[in-house]
């Protein structure tokens, strides 16, 4: 059974010039629930747009995205807000961190916004990436590989239906690459979350059994 499912995704942005830009033009997609996917795609290509669309962080022209069968492309903002907090974790790939804030207290903020704050868990989880000697300390006292896990514990937080990861290994030298890469794909599968990661790497895509391109979902219209 599809855990997400998109049908006639179209998204335009307004160029300089005042003209419409085509950037996405998706037909069908889905993710099964507990399914890992890779999707490629070159810079520029829409991949951080299409999962801005997905998180609901930003809404489609027109279309559906339904995420376990609850359409989120119409939902008021405030909706849309508490659904990607109880069902959505995204890492990012500058991370997003809350400098002033600790790394367990990054995590408990994810935490509060699903309305649901766990500091035990908050916990396990910072325990599970390797930062248990690293929970009161702030993004800028930590290396980019320690900054990459505390993002990954932030996103599984809520116990998410669905993780999306964006670029997730761009900041990272090739071996805590692999090891970010393991650590989501392991946590995923551990907490049965279903994975969505896009890339332009081919030795993060090699690491995925199921993967596909952007153009071979996204057929962008020509507008004038």
């Amino acid at each position: 059974m599809a855990l997400l499912e998109i049908t006639n995704l179209r998204k335009s942005f307004l160029a300089p010039d005042g003209t419409r830009q085509a950037i996405l033009n998706i037909d069908n997609f889905s993710v099964e629930a507990g399914a890992q996917l890779a999707l490629a795609g070159t810079s520029g290509s829409g991949k951080t747009t299409f999962l801005h669309l997905i998180a609901a962080i930003t809404t489609p022209d027109t279309g559906s995205i339904r995420l376990d069968q609850t359409e989120i492309s119409g939902l008021p903002e405030s909706q849309r807000d508490r659904l990607r907090a109880q069902s959505i974790g995204y890492i990012f790939q500058t991370f997003n961190l809350l400098p002033a804030y600790t790394c367990l207290e990054n995590v408990l903020l994810a935490m509060s916004f699903a309305g649901a704050v766990d500091h035990s868990r908050a916990e396990a989880l910072l325990r599970r990436v390797g930062l248990c000697d690293r929970l009161r300390h702030r993004p800028h006292q930590l290396s980019t590989g320690q900054q990459q896990r505390v993002a990954v514990a932030r996103a599984l937080a809520n116990r998410p239906k669905l993780v999306l990861a964006d670029e997730p290994t761009g900041n990272l030298d090739e071996r805590h690459a692999q090891e970010a890469l393991t650590l989501i794909r392991e946590t995923c599968a551990e907490t049965g979350a279903a994975l969505l990661c896009v890339s332009h790497d081919p030795a993060v895509l090699r690491r995925f059994e199921q993967t596909m391109t952007l153009n071979e979902i996204n057929r962008p219209p020509s507008i004038p």
